[in-house]
Order: C-alpha cells, then sequence, then structure tokens
C-alpha cells in the first residue's frame, strides 16, 4: 500500500507514526515543506488530561512527550488590577520545536521517510497513492486543488491577534485584560519550558488602527506590546518569530474527502487558540483517520466516508465551543465593563460547555468566592 502525507507537523508525523505501528510495510513518505528545525510559534498548551488519548493509541509517543511538559493547575485572570485564580483547571504544555523534535526521531524510529525542504505543488503528483492525507494545515495545497469539492468556507475574525515569546516562565495559564485610551488588548500567556512562555496578544479593529500597527515596523509595535503589558513581562523581553498582526481564519469543510484525498487538523478545521485545542484536535483527527483505515482492512473506499461520520459528530460540539469562544473575544472589550469576579465567570463559561454544578465540582474555591460575592452561576448554555 502507498501513502503519501503533506506536512511534517504534528498531525502529520503523527500520521505517520500510527500507520507504520500497525502496517510497517506501507509505503509510507512524509513530504514537508520547511526545514526540520523550522516552526513557527513557540509553545503548544494541552488539558492536563488530553494526552490520554494519545496514551490509548502509542504509549510510547506519550511519554516521550509526557516528560518534557510543563504543567499548573490553575487559570489566573488579570483585570482592573485585580488578579483572580480559577482553581482545578490543569494544563499542560511543551515547546513546538521541542515536540516536533520527539515526534521526529519516534518517526524515524519506526523507519518514516520524511522529505525536508520539499514543497509539494502538484498534488497529482500522487494520483497513483492508494491514500494522499492532507495535513499542510490552513494553506493546504491539498484542499486548494479543489476547494469546492472539499466544500471549503473560510470566514476572518475581526480582531488583530499576534504570537510572541517571552523570556518568563508564568507560573499559570494567565488571561491579562488592558484598556488604553487608544483600545483593548488581552494577553494570553502561559510557560512552556522552564524558561520561556508563550505570549500572545490580541487586541480590537479599533486599538489596531488607533495605534497604526497596520503601517509600522515589527520592532515598533513589539515595543508598544511590550509597554502595554510591562507589569506582567517585568524585565522579560518579547521574542519575535516570524511575528506578525493577524485576524483568526475559520476554516469548515462540508466534505472532508475527495477520491484519495483526505484531510485533518487545520486543513481541514480550525479552532480559534483560545481553547487551546488546534494541535490536539489535529492529533485526534489523526487517530480517528488510522482507526477507520485499521477497522476497514485499509480500504480506502469504505475507511475515509466512516472517519467523517465517526469523527465529524465530536468535532463539531469542539469547534462549536471554539466559535463560541472566539465569538467572546471578539466582544472581549465589552465584558472589560464588568466587575473583575463577574467578568471571570463571564470568561470561564464562555464556550457555554459547563454548568454551574460542573464547575462548582470542578472549581470549588472560585465557586466559594463567588457565592460570597452574592454572584450566581448560570446554567449551562445549550445554543
Amino acid at each position: 500500500m502507498k501513502i503519501r502525507i503533506v506536512g511534517g507537523g504534528p498531525a502529520g508525523l503523527y500520521a505517520a507514526i500510527l500507520l507504520k505501528k500497525c502496517r510497517p510495510d506501507i509505503d509510507l513518505r512524509v513530504y514537508e515543506q520547511n526545514a526540520a528545525d523550522a516552526t513557527w510559534g513557540f509553545g503548544v498548551v494541552f488539558s492536563d488530561r488530553a494526552l490520554e488519548f494519545l496514551r490509548a493509541d502509542d504509549p510510547e509517543t506519550a511519554d516521550l512527550i509526557g516528560r518534557r511538559m510543563e504543567s499548573w493547575s490553575r487559570i489566573t485572570i488579570s483585570h482592573k488590577g485585580e488578579r483572580i485564580d480559577i482553581d482545578g483547571i490543569g494544563f499542560r504544555s511543551i515547546g513546538r520545536l521541542a515536540m516536533l523534535q520527539l515526534l521526529q526521531s519516534r518517526a524515524a524510529f519506526l523507519g518514516v521517510e520524511t522529505r525536508y525542504g520539499t514543497r509539494i505543488e502538484d498534488v497529482s503528483e500522487f494520483d497513483d497513492c492508494d491514500l494522499v492525507i492532507a495535513a499542510d494545515g490552513l494553506n493546504s495545497v491539498v484542499r486548494a486543488e479543489a476547494p469546492g469539492e472539499f466544500g471549503e468556507s473560510i470566514t476572518l475574525l475581526d480582531n488583530r491577534f499576534i504570537w510572541y515569546g517571552a523570556s518568563k516562565p508564568f507560573g499559570a495559564l494567565t488571561q491579562t485584560f488592558i484598556s488604553t485610551d487608544r483600545g483593548d488588548f488581552n494577553a494570553h500567556h502561559y510557560r512552556y519550558s522552564p524558561d520561556r512562555s508563550t505570549f500572545l496578544v490580541e487586541c480590537s479593529p479599533e486599538a489596531y488602527a488607533n495605534y497604526g500597527f497596520g503601517n509600522m515596523p515589527e520592532i515598533e509595535y513589539r515595543e508598544i506590546c511590550r509597554d502595554i503589558f510591562a507589569r506582567e513581562l517585568g524585565d522579560a523581553t518579547l521574542i519575535n518569530n516570524h511575528s506578525m498582526w493577524r485576524r483568526f481564519p475559520v476554516l469548515r469543510n462540508t466534505r472532508w474527502f475527495r477520491r484519495n484525498r483526505v484531510l485533518v487538523g487545520d486543513a481541514l478545521h480550525t479552532a480559534h487558540y483560545s481553547i487551546g485545542s488546534g494541535t490536539r484536535l489535529a492529533l485526534e483527527d489523526v487517530a480517528a483517520l488510522v482507526d477507520s483505515l485499521r477497522s476497514h482492512d485499509f480500504d480506502v473506499a469504505r475507511a475515509l466516508p466512516a472517519y467523517q461520520v465517526g469523527r465529524e459528530p465530536v468535532l463539531n460540539k469542539l469547534t462549536a465551543a471554539a466559535r463560541r469562544s472566539g465569538d467572546w473575544y471578539e466582544r472581549f472589550g465589552e465584558h472589560m465593563r464588568l466587575d473583575p469576579w463577574p467578568f471571570a465567570l463571564s470568561y470561564i463559561m464562555r464556550s457555554g460547555r459547563l454548568d454551574g454544578d460542573t464547575l462548582a465540582r470542578m472549581s470549588p474555591v472560585f465557586c466559594r468566592e463567588l457565592q460570597q460575592r452574592g454572584i450566581g452561576i448560570p446554567e449551562l448554555d445549550e445554543t
């Protein structure tokens, strides 16, 4: 059987690992347009239970990654000069490059051939393959071959955001919200190594326009961001890695496969960064695809429809939560009118997946403080 994977990021490498584990005889090759040591961004964050699905399919990979991860058990909200901890919410994180290197070594150990610095311009060269897995992200060349047949739709959110690193390890996943005389900002920041953190800055369209970021060199707006978040950063510097202002693209596809091509991860869907599940969803897509192939004796014609039928309902729930979270952030300036404790409650309930009982079990200290302040918890939003 001949399989080609386009994209050597986490999804593509994990697909190669799982495929080689269950079918060592497969003629398998991964193509990645960048060098092996190139990566954009900084840290990858997971919920504290998010790696359990990895352990079920490949415990060796889960152990490799798990040993290198930072962990913490709370979210901190900083708003109007007050810091509020929401207990009982665990996360783990790892540097994106470190994760890639671990997956690369695992794939190589299993005999996976990966060709780096190789951009696929014409996917038709894989027409003789049994299967082509598109793990090549938002700008997928596989999907671009026939976007209409995949039912592609892309919409851009209004806020602007930029990924930086920070030369400082933060104690928890922290959300810092700041109003300036020219607009509203927030920062999502968390450590991914003992001495480094991700520091994502988001701003309203008004702030972006009023500061003139669109006509400004990166070094200048980096310094403005550092000044705005000086209290959080202290003496730390912001680290540039192809950092530029963007609008978040919401990608959907109604059909996940076409002939021998199949989409996974960001080539298939995007999930707003505020829920920290993009990489997890991509790896779960891959696990579902390989499970479908295995269950159908690698009969691609049967396995690909089954992959979509089995995975889509679960994915729809998660991406719906991501959309609600993204919508909350699109209006975060309006929410900032709330006092700190009601604001923190609004934040933690933003995706519509928690009800009062679940939140009370998960975060008892936070909920007791809300109760003492006379702040009620809304019921689950079923919309």
